[in-house]
């Protein structure tokens, strides 16, 4: 494929982040800012892996344990971590991570399928991954983050 053809088929921008060893991105156009870490407030009888809610700028948003939501275990919070703040559907939402990376670029053609490795509650979030200078990235589907369905069977 020539590079005319290559960048005729580039199509999403990404924003890079670890969470542990692991990285990760979401599509730059769900994000609406980057902040660090603020102490959420508990909500009684949340989700498990909802640390609490945060005041931004006169609104409320809940913050997600991204780790905790993906199965790989729960974060401890630190000055350290950084607070995604993403659109989710209808909702803004706070999403816990370790730290933030890059700004990717790639086409949709260069992002593959997630191996079917049964009983891995990882899967269920990752819309596939992306192999970079050496790295291996996975491309999160934010939609399935607050899907509750797939949280009962995670």
């Amino acid at each position: 494929m020539t590079q005319a053809a290559d960048s005729a088929h580039e199509g999403s921008e990404l924003i890079s982040f670890r969470i542990g060893e692991q990285e990760f991105c979401v599509d730059i156009m769900a994000v609406r800012e980057i902040r660090g870490w603020t102490p959420a407030t508990p909500v009684p009888h949340s989700q498990r892996f909802v640390k609490g809610v945060i005041n931004l700028r006169g609104a409320v948003l809940p913050v997600v344990d991204l780790a905790d939501r993906l199965g790989i275990g729960v974060a401890e919070e630190s000055a350290r971590h950084v607070i995604i703040v993403a659109q989710i559907r209808d909702r803004i939402v706070g999403l816990l991570v370790d730290a933030v990376c890059d700004i990717l670029s790639t086409a949709e053609h260069k992002i593959q399928r997630t191996p079917d490795l049964a009983g891995d509650p990882m899967q269920n979030f990752i819309r596939g991954l992306i192999t970079l200078e050496g790295r291996m990235i996975s491309l999160i589907d934010l939609d399935l983050i607050l899907d509750q369905t797939r949280a009962e069977a995670a």
